[in-house]
């Protein structure tokens, strides 16, 4: 069932948001300057409240001594920290992508938890400032409560989603379709053109599936620090045939922010938020009517 949307549904609370968890990575700090960019630049979102979750949904992609301990700060979070105030965070992030999941679903069209965290979590194990996966553990919630009985896990972030990979090898999870290019693909600039033209292929072999889950990294910015493969124009197309052919095949999106650590001359991450502004302007061309 398709609703019509004259917002894009974004699934943000302030409990989300750590701005002390890491020097390098701004992404737990972001998810408040993101949707106060949106809203600054008057894009057509509808920002909505969510539930955590607990350690029992946590627990659905991840080993329950690892949750119970990162939980408590007996155990180094993604951040390699045991910052108390990063623990109280993880149940709203994978609860932010949860509900932007379940939403995507019940709209048929799209929703979006501003987000980041989640591809490098291992079944038991956390790194490269992810805890949680929050994107399997929202697959394996709906699985469970019969809301899907295929999903597609699109990462294009740029770096390879391994800990997603762990998950659904873990668990042999054989309802999963998962792509992350950085796996796959000749990841340089010069290979950027053809994986664009790759795309839309990519995305249309989803079309079993009930939903994408897609990760719209900023780090593959040929300027990233820890990225380097795409122009802004390459990333604002990639955003755009994305949300066009899911649209097209009726496949529902729930998507989030993924990586991304530029920074510009005051310290400030404009050049990352210009990213991700790029990609809700897309999702709205596509979704919002009147967007």
């Amino acid at each position: 069932m398709f609703q019509e949307l004259t917002e894009v549904p974004v699934f943000f609370r302030p409990e989300m948001v750590v701005l002390e968890a890491s020097r390098m990575s701004p992404s737990a700090g972001k998810p408040e300057q993101v949707v106060a960019d949106w809203l600054g630049m008057h894009l057509p979102i509808d920002v909505r409240s969510f539930d955590p979750v607990g350690v029992e949904v946590l627990a659905l992609a991840h080993d329950e001594t690892y949750v119970r301990a990162v939980l408590a700060g007996a155990r180094a979070n993604g951040f390699g920290n045991r910052l108390p105030q990063v623990a109280k965070s993880l149940p709203f992030t994978t609860g932010a992508m949860l509900a932007a999941a379940r939403e995507a679903l019940a709209n048929g069209q799209v929703a979006c938890a501003p987000v980041s965290g989640f591809h490098h979590a291992y079944f038991a194990e956390g790194g490269g400032f992810c805890t949680f996966n929050g994107l399997m553990v929202a697959a394996l919630q709906l699985k469970q409560q019969g809301l899907l009985s295929r999903v597609a896990i699109l990462d294009l972030d740029q770096h390879w989603g391994d800990g997603t990979h762990d998950i659904i090898r873990h668990l042999k999870l054989d309802w999963v379709s998962h792509y992350s290019p950085a796996q796959r693909e000749p990841h340089g600039p010069s290979n950027a053109a053809g994986f664009l033209q790759r795309l839309p292929g990519i995305v249309s072999g989803f079309h079993d599936c009930d939903l994408l889950l897609y990760q719209a990294g900023a780090d593959a910015h040929i300027d990233d620090p820890l990225g380097g493969w795409m122009t802004s124009a390459e990333l604002a197309e990639r955003d755009q045939i994305v949300f066009d052919i899911s649209a097209r095949i009726g496949l529902p999106v729930a998507w989030n922010l993924a990586g991304g650590y530029q920074r510009d001359a005051s310290g400030g991450i404009e050049p990352v938020l210009e990213i991700h502004r790029a990609t809700m302007t897309a999702c709205a061309k596509v979704f919002a009517r009147g967007g």
